[in-house]
């Protein structure tokens, strides 16, 4: 296999490794794919778990997303294979083969992979999500307008096509993912942040 080869496919192994199942089962909470909103990732942990939980989940999902990627600049700085080591990381994330190809929205996953492309480009997104968040709590909408705003930052910070097509292509799968959000967007049901749990 070439060196292109095996890190894209350690992106995608490392994005498969699901968080928020791994810390159900370290800290005995309760399955969040059964649980909840049914969702493998920090918010639903959050609903399910607790705050150590969902604050774990969502460190876990972001580091590997960031692992991949510091990874694979380690080796290379091509973008063609960073743009694959991104989209690896996510699909995993989303379609973990470890655990019946049944994962998360993405949504931290996608910030670690920024975070690992540039610092100032996951800043950005980061800031983004905080200050959607911190007006709305609503996640959801403030994972979207995160992701609608990234190729953007994208081509500010990076100005690379491949790399911003890439992370265009995940902000469509993370829309994709949250299609059920956005129905309840539209209909006022969405639910809000909530940050009384254990």
């Amino acid at each position: 296999m070439t060196t292109a080869a095996i890190l894209i496919l350690l992106a995608y192994l490392l994005g498969s490794l699901s968080t928020a199942v791994i810390v159900g089962r370290l800290l005995r909470t309760a399955d969040p794919r059964t649980q909840g909103s049914g969702n493998p990732g920090a918010t639903n942990m959050l609903r399910v778990g607790g705050k150590k939980a969902g604050v774990l989940t969502l460190i876990g999902d972001m580091l590997k997303g960031l692992v991949a990627v510091l990874i694979a600049r380690a080796f290379t700085d091509e973008p063609a294979v960073l743009a694959g080591v991104v989209l690896a990381a996510f699909l995993g994330h989303l379609y973990p083969v470890f655990f019946g190809f049944r994962g998360g929205k993405g949504v931290a996953t996608a910030l670690g992979v920024l975070l690992g492309l540039s610092g100032w480009l996951g800043l950005a997104a980061v800031v983004t999500w905080l200050v959607m968040a911190a007006i709305t709590r609503i996640s959801s909408l403030s994972a979207l307008v995160t992701a609608a705003a990234a190729p953007a930052y994208t081509w500010y910070w990076l100005g690379e096509p491949v790399l911003t097509g890439a992370v265009a292509l995940m902000a469509v799968l993370l829309f994709w993912r949250h299609r059920s959000n956005i129905r309840n967007l539209l209909d006022g049901t969405e639910g809000r942040i909530n940050l009384g749990g254990k």
